[in-house]
C-alpha cells in the first residue's frame, strides 16, 4: 500500500512538473510572437515617422488644394511607392483624418502601371481606437488586422506636419502578416536551440528527480534495516538477560522454600537479605536520560553486566545528544560496551569492572568507556577490519566492533583513542564536535 502511495505521488509530480513545463514552453512562445510583432510595429512606427518628416509639404498642400489624380498625386505617389518598396511593406498611403471615428486614403504608394484600386477618398479600414489616436495628434500602432480584401496585416501612422506646425495629414504603413510570420519563423528557428535545450534540461531534471529518489528510497531501507538489526541485538540481549534473571529467581524460591522445609528459617532470612542487595541493584536500573534510545541501551547492557557479575558505573549529562542520529549513538556505544564486557570477562569476578561517561558541552560530545581487563599491546592496528584481540570462536566474525565505530566517528569528523595500561585498564573515548 505504501509502495503504490510512493509511485502515485512520483507519478502526479512527473504529471505536474510536465504540465508546468509545456505551460512554460507555451507561454514562452506567445512572448516571443507578441515580442517580434511589437517589435516590427515600433520599427515600422519610426520609419513612418521618418517618411512623413521628408514628404514635400508644399507638393501636398496643392495637392490637397485639388485632390485629384494630378501631377501633384504622382509625384507623391512615386515618392511613397519607393518607401514601399524599401521597406518591404505592404502599403504606404497618407491618411485623412477629420473625425473621430473613420479616416480616408489619400495617396496610395503604387506602382505607376497598377491603375486600379485605392480610389482617392476610399475608407480606411484602421480602427477606431487608432483613429481616435490619431485625431487627438498621437502616433498609433494596431494589432494584426483580418482584412477580407487585403489580407491579414499590422498598420502603423504617423503626423504629416506641416512648417506652421499643424496637422495636415497622416502617414500609414501596413506590414503584411505573411512577413510577420517570416521573420517570427526565422526567430523562431533561431531560438529552436534554446526550446530543445530547455526540453533537455527538463529531461535531466525529471530523471534527476527519479534517480534521486530512488536513491533516497534506498538509503531510508538501508538505514531502517541498520536501525533494527542495531535495536534488534540489544532486545535479544535483554531477552537473555530476562531469561536468566527468571531461571535465577526460580532456583532462589527454590532454595528459599528448602530452607523453610528442613525448619530453617535463620538461613532463609539470611538468604533473602542478600537476595534484597540485588533487588536494590536492579531498581538502579532505571536511568534519568532524556535520550530514550541511549536510556534504553545503557539499561539492557547493564542488566547483561549483573548477569556476569560485572560492576557497572553510568554518567550521563542531561543532554539529548540529538546532534548524532540516535542509531549511530547506539552503534558506538554498544560495541564499545560490548568489547568492554568480553574484556572484563577474562579476569575474576571480583576484578570485573566497566565506567561507562556520557558528557555533553557547547563544543562537543565525549564518550568514554573504562574496563578492566587484558592488557591491548597493538592499540595502533585494533581499528583495522577483521582486527581483534579475542579468540576465534566457529561461526562467529570478530574485528568488525571497534572498525563500525571508526566509521561512524569519521564521518561526524571526530576522533577516537584506546589507551591500554599495564594495571589491566583500558579506556576507550570518542570525541564528536558539534561545530
Amino acid at each position: 500500500m505504501k509502495k503504490r502511495k510512493i509511485k502515485l505521488i512520483i507519478v502526479l509530480s512527473l504529471v505536474l512538473l510536465l504540465l508546468f513545463t509545456s505551460l512554460n514552453v507555451f507561454t514562452s512562445y506567445l512572448k516571443l510572437k507578441k515580442t517580434v510583432e511589437e517589435s516590427i510595429a515600433n520599427q515600422s512606427l519610426e520609419a513612418a515617422i521618418s517618411i512623413a518628416s521628408s514628404i514635400d509639404i508644399e507638393e501636398y498642400k496643392q495637392f490637397l488644394e485639388d485632390p485629384v489624380k494630378n501631377e501633384h498625386y504622382w509625384k507623391l505617389r512615386n515618392s511613397l511607392n519607393d518607401a514601399r518598396e524599401k521597406l518591404g511593406a505592404l502599403f504606404v498611403y497618407t491618411l485623412e483624418i477629420d473625425n473621430p471615428t473613420v479616416s480616408t486614403a489619400m495617396v496610395v504608394g503604387l506602382p505607376p502601371e497598377q491603375t486600379y484600386g485605392f480610389d482617392i477618398g476610399e475608407l480606411c479600414t484602421v480602427p477606431e481606437k487608432q483613429v481616435r489616436q490619431a485625431y487627438e495628434g498621437h502616433t498609433y500602432v494596431t494589432g494584426v488586422i483580418e482584412d477580407s480584401v487585403y489580407g491579414s496585416y499590422l498598420s502603423v501612422g504617423a503626423p504629416i506636419i506641416d512648417e506652421y506646425g499643424k496637422i495636415i495629414a497622416y502617414l500609414g504603413i501596413d506590414i503584411s502578416a505573411d512577413t510577420l510570420n517570416g521573420i517570427k519563423g526565422k526567430i523562431l528557428k533561431d531560438n529552436i536551440f534554446n526550446f530543445i535545450f530547455n526540453g533537455v534540461i527538463i529531461l535531466v531534471v525529471i530523471a534527476s528527480f527519479y534517480f534521486l529518489q530512488r536513491w533516497y528510497q534506498k538509503e531510508v531501507a538501508k538505514e531502517v534495516e541498520v536501525t533494527e538489526d542495531t535495536y534488534q541485538t540489544e532486545i535479544k540481549t535483554l531477552i537473555t538477560s530476562v531469561s536468566s534473571l527468571r531461571h535465577d529467581f526460580t532456583n532462589h524460591i527454590q532454595v528459599l522454600h528448602g530452607f523453610l522445609q528442613l525448619g530453617k528459617p535463620d538461613q532463609a532470612q539470611q538468604y533473602l537479605a542478600s537476595l534484597s542487595k540485588e533487588v536494590q541493584a536492579i531498581k538502579t536500573l532505571k536511568l534519568n536520560i532524556d535520550n530514550p534510545g541511549l536510556s534504553i541501551l545503557l539499561q539492557t547492557k547493564k542488566l547483561a553486566a549483573q548477569n556476569h557479575n560485572i560492576y557497572m558505573d553510568f554518567t550521563v549529562s542531561q543532554d539529548a545528544f540529538n546532534k548524532i542520529k540516535t542509531t549511530d549513538l547506539i552503534k558506538i556505544l554498544s560495541n564499545l560496551i560490548d568489547n568492554a564486557i568480553d574484556a572484563t570477562l577474562e579476569l575474576p569476578e571480583g576484578q570485573r569492572k566497566i565506567i561507562i561517561c556520557c558528557m555533553a558541552d557547547e563544543a562537543q560530545y565525549a564518550f568514554k568507556v573504562k574496563n578492566t581487563g587484558p592488557t591491548i599491546i597493538e592499540c595502533d592496528h585494533i581499528f583495522r577490519q577483521g582486527y581483534s584481540t579475542k579468540k576465534a570462536q566457529q561461526g562467529k566474525i570478530r574485528g568488525q566492533g571497534l572498525f563500525i565505530v571508526k566509521e561512524i566517528v569519521n564521518k561526524y569528523h571526530g576522533g577516537i583513542s584506546i589507551e591500554s595500561t599495564k594495571e589491566l585498564e583500558t579506556t576507550a573515548i570518542v570525541k564528536i564536535p558539534l561545530k
